[in-house]
This record gives structure tokens, C-alpha cells and sequence, in this order.
């Protein structure tokens, strides 16, 4: 487990490097301005469902699923199919109905502001399909124990977009949304290519024409019924990054990308130590727990959470008493002035507070996926949620844009609460004992 621990860190390290010196050159060319709020906003729809896809939802029910058919390759063929239409329906969709779309989307825009924005949701929403290809193919992967090809292709969408950045950069701010639109779209192409070519070498055969129809409507029947639930019970951070948007949109010009920055920021260790010890963690929890040895799970689970909860709890020290060096190290050129630093070091804090209960509570949560309890994270994800917005509405007005980060740590909290709740106070002490 530890190895592919390290093969995730590493492979996520790779890309947030590049992630960061993408943000670098959008910063300074860009600034935080409405130009880069458009672009933020367009991009924000399909990564938030990049993150559930592929950080979440699928992967957490598709696994256990594919590990209990007795018909894997009728199963995979049927679900990638149903799947992959869907998708590119609902980008047709996204592409006629933009305009409404964006609206949605960013709320205070005014109409000048989303004719500007629209035409960028409309491209960006293609990264979608392409990225939920390339998670399906992860998912086989993942259960194969290859992470490598998956944990370092997210490299290459952050290549993609710096090229981009690069090519306009002398360009009109407008036109650069649109360099940095396209490069989202070249990004995913270029990641199912690497996908496709580590599934040919590991001779993993996921598609075929000869399915058995009563097994596949058995199990399409069982994954669907765990995997709309799964959509709310995996998101919990993303949803609630997504509502701050949202809110921030009716706030002055500029809110969108502060939040933007001091997230990606938050980011990096949410995704470098917790994101990815449950990938790693999750395909081990779900064999030990079909194989009915729950004390090897708990085992594995133990080891986790001690070594989350030293690297988060010192990242997050870290971050909130060096919050202003860190903006101004990362972003502080060209276009990204001295007072958007502060602003964004304000918001980066808020967000800190809450690193330590998102990061834990997705550990425990593979808890409840592994025993398809779904449904149960579902309503959790949901209370947390509703907290979410309450704070939100009640911090908004007297703190502004460090009201909406501080709202989403503090469900963070919510969130892990009723999760360990879930998770049993005999399980908990079992987990303790432990060796």
C-alpha cells in the first residue's frame, strides 16, 4: 500500500508542480479581473465533475462491482457505453443551452459578462466525456494495482494549458480564454491516449458485443442504485468550492479568482496526501472487505489516518503562518498585484482550517463505500452541505469572500463528524487497538 501511496503522491506532486506554474502564467498574464473569472468559471462545471468522477463516485462503486461480476467484461462493456452517451448528450446539451448554463453557473454575472463567458462553458464541457473515459479506464487500472499511468497523466492537461498560456500571450485577454478553453479540451485528449496505451500493454480487455443480458441488467441494476447516491456522498469539498463560486459571483470583480487561487492552493495537499492514500487504500478496503477480513481493513485504515493526520495537521500550520509568503511566492508578477496577495493569503487560511476534517473524513469514508453504504454517505454529504450554505449565507455579509472559505471549513467538520458517527464508535475503538 505504501508504494502506491507514493506512486499517487508522486505522480499528483508532478502535476500540481505544473498546476502551480500554469497558475503562475495565468496570474500574470491574466491577472484576477473578469477575464480570468470567465475562464475560471467555464472551467469550474466540468472539473467539478472531473473530481467526482474520477476522485469519488465512479471509481468507489464501479470497483466493487467489477470485483463481485462474474461477467467483468460484459459488465464494464454495458456501463461504458450507458455512460459515455449520456455524457455526450448532456454536452450537446450544454453546447445549445450555454448562455442558461452560465447563468446558472455564475448568478451575478450580468448579460454582458455571460455573452463573454458562455462561448467558453460551451468548450470546456467536451473535457467532460473525455475525462470520464479516462477514468473508466483508471478504474481497470486501479484494479489491476497499476496507479502510475493515471497519477501521472493529470501532468499533462497542466502541460496542455501552459502551451496555451505561452502561444497567446501577447494576445488580447479575451482571446486567451479561449487558447486556455481549447488547451482544456487537448489536455483530455491527450490523457485517454496514455490510458489507452497502458490498458493495450497490461492486456486488459474491457469492451465487448457478446453481453450476457440477465447478469448485466443484475449488476447495472446494483451499481446505478449505489452510484446516484455516491455522486453526493464523494463531493463533499467540490460541491462546496462550487457553491463558494456560485456566492462569489455576486461579490466584486476579482472574488471568483481569489477563491480560485487559494484553493488550488488548499488543493495540494488535499489531493497529495489524502486523495491519494484512499486511491491507494480503497481497492485494498474493498477486496479485504468482500473477502469478509474486516480487522485487515481496519489495519490499513489505522496506518492512513496516523500518517494523515501528521501530514495534514503540520500543512496546515504551515499554510496558515506562512499564507501571505506562499500567495506572494506563488502568484505575485505581472498583472496579480500586492492587495489581490492579501486578499487571496485571507482566503487560503479559511480554507486550512478545514484540510484536516475533509482529509480524514474521506479516509473513513471508504469505510461505507466498501460496504456499499451509499445511500448513508449520500445523506451525510448532504447535511454537511446544508450546513455549508447556512454558514455561507450567515458569514457572506459581514466577511465577504473570507466568509465564504471559512463556511466551507467549518462543514468540513460536519462533514467528519457524522461520518466517524457512521463509522461506529466500536469500529473506532477496534481501529485503535489495532496492530
Amino acid at each position: 500500500m505504501i508504494k502506491h501511496i507514493f506512486t499517487n503522491s508522486a505522480g499528483i506532486l508532478v502535476s500540481r508542480i505544473l498546476g502551480f506554474l500554469r497558475d503562475l502564467l495565468t496570474a500574470s498574464i491574466l491577472g484576477a479581473n473578469i477575464y480570468s473569472d470567465i475562464f475560471f468559471v467555464a472551467f469550474k462545471l466540468p472539473n467539478l465533475f472531473r473530481r467526482i468522477f474520477a476522485e469519488g463516485a465512479f471509481t468507489q462503486v464501479f470497483i466493487p462491482a467489477y470485483a463481485k461480476s462474474n461477467y467483468k467484461i460484459s459488465f464494464s462493456s454495458v456501463i461504458f457505453l450507458q455512460f459515455l452517451a449520456f455524457i455526450l448528450i448532456l454536452s450537446l446539451v450544454v453546447t445549445l443551452f450555454a448562455s442558461i448554463i452560465t447563468k446558472v453557473i455564475a448568478i451575478g454575472f450580468d448579460s454582458a459578462t455571460i455573452d463573454l463567458a458562455s462561448p467558453l462553458v460551451a468548450i470546456c464541457f467536451y473535457y467532460l466525456p473525455l475525462i470520464f473515459v479516462v477514468t473508466f479506464l483508471a478504474a481497470l487500472l486501479q484494479y489491476k494495482n497499476h496507479f502510475a499511468t493515471t497519477a501521472f497523466s493529470t501532468a499533462l492537461l497542466n502541460i496542455s494549458l501552459i502551451v496555451a498560456l505561452l502561444i497567446s500571450a501577447n494576445m488580447d485577454k479575451y482571446t486567451i480564454t479561449f487558447y486556455l478553453s481549447w488547451g482544456v479540451v487537448v489536455g483530455g485528449v491527450l490523457q485517454v491516449i496514455v490510458h489507452l496505451i497502458a490498458i493495450k500493454k497490461l492486456h486488459i480487455k474491457f469492451f465487448t458485443t457478446n453481453i450476457r443480458k440477465k447478469q448485466r441488467d443484475i449488476k447495472q441494476s446494483k451499481f446505478y442504485k449505489q452510484f446516484y447516491p455516491a455522486v453526493f456522498g464523494s463531493s463533499a469539498a467540490h460541491i462546496a468550492a462550487f457553491l463558494d463560486t456560485w456566492l462569489a459571483s455576486l461579490l466584486v470583480s476579482g472574488s471568483i479568482s481569489y477563491l480560485y487561487y487559494a484553493n488550488r492552493v488548499f488543493q495540494l495537499p488535499l489531493a497529495l496526501f489524502a486523495i491519494a492514500t484512499s486511491v491507494a487504500l480503497f481497492p485494498t478496503i474493498a477486496k479485504a472487505i468482500k473477502n469478509n477480513d474486516e480487522q485487515k481493513a481496519l489495519r490499513f485504515m489505522k496506518k492512513a489516518t496516523m500518517i494523515l493526520f501528521a501530514l495534514l495537521g503540520t500543512a496546515t500550520i504551515i499554510g496558515i503562518v506562512f499564507d501571505n509568503f506562499i500567495v506572494w511566492l506563488l502568484f505575485e508578477r505581472g498583472a496579480f498585484s500586492s492587495s489581490d496577495t492579501t486578499q487571496t493569503a485571507l482566503v487560503l487560511s479559511m480554507y486550512l482550517i478545514g484540510l484536516l476534517p475533509f482529509g480524514l473524513a474521506k479516509i473513513f469514508s471508504l469505510w461505507l463505500y466498501a460496504h456499499e453504504k451509499q445511500g448513508v454517505a449520500a445523506k451525510i454529504t448532504m447535511k454537511s452541505l446544508g450546513w455549508n450554505i447556512i454558514f455561507s449565507l450567515v458569514l457572506i455579509l459581514p466577511y465577504g469572500i473570507v466568509g465564504l472559505a471559512l463556511a466551507s471549513s467549518l462543514s468540513g467538520f460536519i462533514l467528519l463528524f457524522l461520518t466517524l458517527k457512521e463509522f461506529g464508535y466500536k469500529n473506532i475503538i477496534l481501529l485503535l487497538k489495532t496492530q
